[in-house]
Order: C-alpha cells, then structure tokens, then sequence
C-alpha cells in the first residue's frame, strides 16, 4: 500500500459477492469516479478474506449470504486477523439476526442494495476513514438486540446528546472535536458516558437505541 494521505489517493476496495451482475455492477459504478479503485473481487467469504488480507484494501464490501462462506464468518476472520481494512456490509438482506450478527462480528457499517448511488459513496468514504455507516431503516432493526428501556437509562445531557447526534451522521471524533470546541479525549469520555447510560458497546449499537428512544429523530 502506498503510504500517500487518504486524501489525495482514490480509496481502495475488494468487492465480494456471489453474483458476478452485482460485481460488474459495483465495479463500474466506482470506476466512473476517480475517487475510488477496485483491487479484486471474490465470490464468497473465504476468497474475500484471503484477498482482503493480500491486497489490504481501504474497504471491502462484504455481502452476507454467499456459498462457499458467508459474510459473517469473514467478518469475524478478517477481525480476529488484524486485518487494516474496514467491513461495510452491503446486501439485500435486512433482517434482525442478519443485522445484528454483521455489527457484532465487527462491520464498520450495513447498507442495503437499494442504496442511492450517492450514498453508497459516502458510505465508503466514512467507512473507510473508520466511521459508523448506518442507514436508520438498518437501524431499527437492531433495536430488539441492543435497545435499554428507557426507565433504567440515565438521560444523556445536552452535550451527549450533540455527539450522538454527530455520530449518527458518520462523523469521526476528530470532526466532532472540531465541531463541539472540545477535545478528542473529551469526546471519548462523552461517548463512554452514552455508551454506559444507553446500555450498548459501540457507535453503532448506539445509534440504533438513540433512535429507537427518539433521541435521534
């Protein structure tokens, strides 16, 4: 990998699918910008997690239910292995345990198929930079997992509530620094405190509640 800043080099990707359509698809759609460059594809998991480790792409986009490995299993494999690339699960599948699973095993983010072009790209580019992507519709589905009724749960303070709402949008904790006037190491200790008075582990798990409890609207 080159040691150029992200910034001035397209972002890289590995695109693993089971369905060629859905590869040639994905690879033209970001080969029409410069911003982007496919290093491979593969057609299930295992395959995705040997290239991923090879080819040490910025981002891969994982699909979930492939033969021959799904998506979950490399997830959790590319993790367990320190691999530097982040995970944005892109599939057609939207459900509880689909979701859940995916964000557990350590996925930057979940979008669906249907995503705008547009969306997908921004997607990539805040996974890449290491931000949760989560659509709200992907959202409410992890609600049943990782949601705290809202009588146990303290509630967030004005300034809590500011970050949550900027991580909601994909922003890093340099953004939110920058944004709130505040330091870095302020905005960890803000998010340990959301992460403890929501009852969840991470961003994204956080997003989700902060929806289900209409404090993200």
């Amino acid at each position: 990998m080159t040691d150029q800043p992200a910034a001035e080099r397209p972002i890289t990707l590995l695109l693993v699918d089971d369905h060629p359509v859905v590869r040639d698809g994905l690879r033209g759609m970001f080969e029409s910008s410069p911003d982007f460059t496919v290093l491979g594809e593969a057609s299930n998991g295992v395959q995705g997690v040997a290239l991923a480790l090879q080819l040490a792409p910025d981002v891969v986009l994982m699909d979930l239910r492939m033969p021959g490995g799904g998506g979950v299993d490399a997830i959790a494999s590319l993790v367990r292995q320190g691999a530097r690339s982040r995970v944005l699960v892109l599939t057609t599948y939207d459900t509880d345990s689909d979701t859940i699973q995916a964000i557990e095993a350590g996925a930057t983010g979940y979008l669906l198929k249907d995503a705008p072009r547009d969306e997908l790209f921004l997607a990539v580019r805040a996974a890449a930079e290491g931000r949760t992507v989560l659509s709200p519709a992907v959202a409410s589905r992890l609600v049943s997992r990782v949601r705290t009724p809202a009588a146990g749960s303290e509630g967030l303070s004005g300034r809590e509530r500011e970050v949550l709402v900027l991580v909601a949008k994909g922003t890093s904790n340099r953004e939110i620094a920058r944004a709130l006037f505040i330091s870095e190491a302020t905005v960890k200790t803000h998010l340990t405190h959301i992460f403890g008075k929501l009852g969840v582990k991470d961003r994204a798990a956080a997003v989700a509640t902060g929806y289900e409890q209409g404090i993200l609207g």
